[in-house]
């Protein structure tokens, strides 16, 4: 008789109680549950949101629109404040106007030394290296730059000051008309503003619109900033009726002043000058004894080497007898005293070598020193030459001021002697 079996096969996975099944039922149960409950929670605050967000919104525009509407009436009223002033400046500018005669031809008499000392200190800027110094040359056409701007304000002290009133409310006038100006312009853009609703088609989201803008400014430095501006045209007004009719003349003593001061820049020029000589006579003194100690050293080098040519061929004779005495045969070949010597021999030869590379380098690196300052010397040499023609250059062209109106004449024979003395020409000049 037959028996029949069956093979059950399971996967090969932990398989859960049926306990734990109806608990994970349970549980998904909870969840769903639990969701649901959430979601309908989310509903209602979300509604609720919506109604508080819409009366907040409406609210925020309705008080934008309100300071908008405030701004554009402070702007209008601080615009027409300011507009009375500017008007005010204007017809005080109208009646300065007249105040402008001789003072500007009396100035212009300065114009022709102040471009020659402006065109003096540019040619002595263009010295070279170390020759760009603050020396006393340098300081006294300074001074001399800074009488005439005395010389300026002195002629110029009580007759210019309706001129410079002038100038002083033309600045004035051209801020607060910058400022009606910017006035408007704020006025436009805010009507502009308020005219825009949430239907307004040239709307759009912007990058950071709510960042300070570049240059921005507090409310109350703003209205600080009005006021001033008022203030400073009423300040600017109250004094132009007493300033009207003062003007008087200093000429006298700006000419005094200047001519002093223009000999003792020149006295300092042609101090300059004899420093100048004297150092780059000394500089030419320095390179010949430094041509000179570069030749011996030259020599000295070469003869250096050739000493050590010498010892090499020394060493190589000696290194070839020690090692043709190497080739003996049999008990000759030993350590004799010849071979000891010859080892010596090697030993010094060697050393000797080496002191004298050693001397030979220590030779080329100080010529190459000698030869890098001698360079330095011919560089400082030509810089003191151009340093010199540029001062004498700079006194031949204040020859101009004195035949101005503040200087004496200078006759011929006078500068003909000077320019010889200058360029030390008395040696050259055949004497009778």
């Amino acid at each position: 008789m037959a028996f029949h079996s069956v093979v059950t096969m399971e996967k090969p996975l932990q398989h859960i109680s049926l306990t734990d099944w109806y608990a994970r039922v349970n549980q998904m149960r909870n969840v769903a549950d639990a969701r649901r409950s959430d979601a309908f929670a989310i509903r209602h605050s979300s509604r609720s949101l919506r109604n508080e967000t819409r009366i907040e919104g409406n609210w925020a525009n309705y008080e934008t629109n309100e300071a908008l509407t405030d701004r554009i009436s402070e702007l209008n009223r601080w615009r027409d404040i300011i507009s009375k002033s500017f008007e005010r400046i204007e017809r005080e500018i109208l009646m300065l106007q007249e105040e402008k005669n001789a003072t500007e031809r009396e100035l212009e008499a300065l114009a022709g030394p102040i471009s020659v000392i402006a065109e003096c200190l540019t040619m002595r800027d263009g010295r070279l290296g170390s020759e760009i110094t603050y020396d006393e040359a340098d300081t006294e056409i300074k001074n001399e730059l800074v009488v005439l701007e005395n010389n300026q304000r002195l002629l110029a002290d009580r007759c210019q000051k309706a001129w410079e009133k002038l100038n002083r409310l033309e600045e004035v006038r051209f801020k607060i008309g910058l400022e009606i100006e910017f006035k408007v312009e704020a006025v436009q853009l805010d009507n502009s503003q308020l005219a825009l609703d949430r239907n307004s088609a040239n709307i759009s989201y912007k990058p950071d619109p709510t960042r300070n803008p570049k240059n921005s400014c507090s409310y109350e430095t703003w209205l600080e900033n009005v006021k001033n501006i008022k203030l400073l045209a009423e300040n600017e007004l109250a004094d132009t009726y007493a300033i009207r009719e003062a003007l008087f003349v200093c000429r006298e003593k700006a000419r005094n002043m200047l001519q002093s001061q223009q000999e003792r820049a020149e006295h300092t020029i042609r101090k300059r000058i004899f420093e100048t000589q004297r150092a780059r006579n000394e500089m030419e003194w320095q390179q010949l004894k430094m041509k000179d100690e570069m030749e011996k050293a030259m020599c000295e080098i070469r003869t250096s080497e050739n000493a050590l040519r010498d010892k090499t061929d020394a060493l190589k004779l000696a290194e070839t007898r020690l090692e043709n005495r190497a080739q003996r045969s049999g008990m000759e070949l030993c350590m004799d005293q010849a071979h000891d010597m010859l080892c010596l021999e090697v030993e010094k030869l060697r050393e000797i070598r080496r002191r004298l590379q050693v001397k030979i380098d220590e030779s080329k690196t100080n010529f190459n020193l000698l030869e890098e300052h001698g360079k330095r010397i011919d560089v400082d040499l030509e810089n003191k030459q151009h340093s010199l023609m540029t001062d004498i250059r700079a006194l031949d062209l204040r020859m101009r001021l004195r035949g101005g109106e503040f200087g004496s004449k200078v006759t011929s024979s006078s500068q003909t002697d000077r320019n010889i003395t200058l360029t030390r020409m008395e040696n050259e000049i055949p004497k009778d």
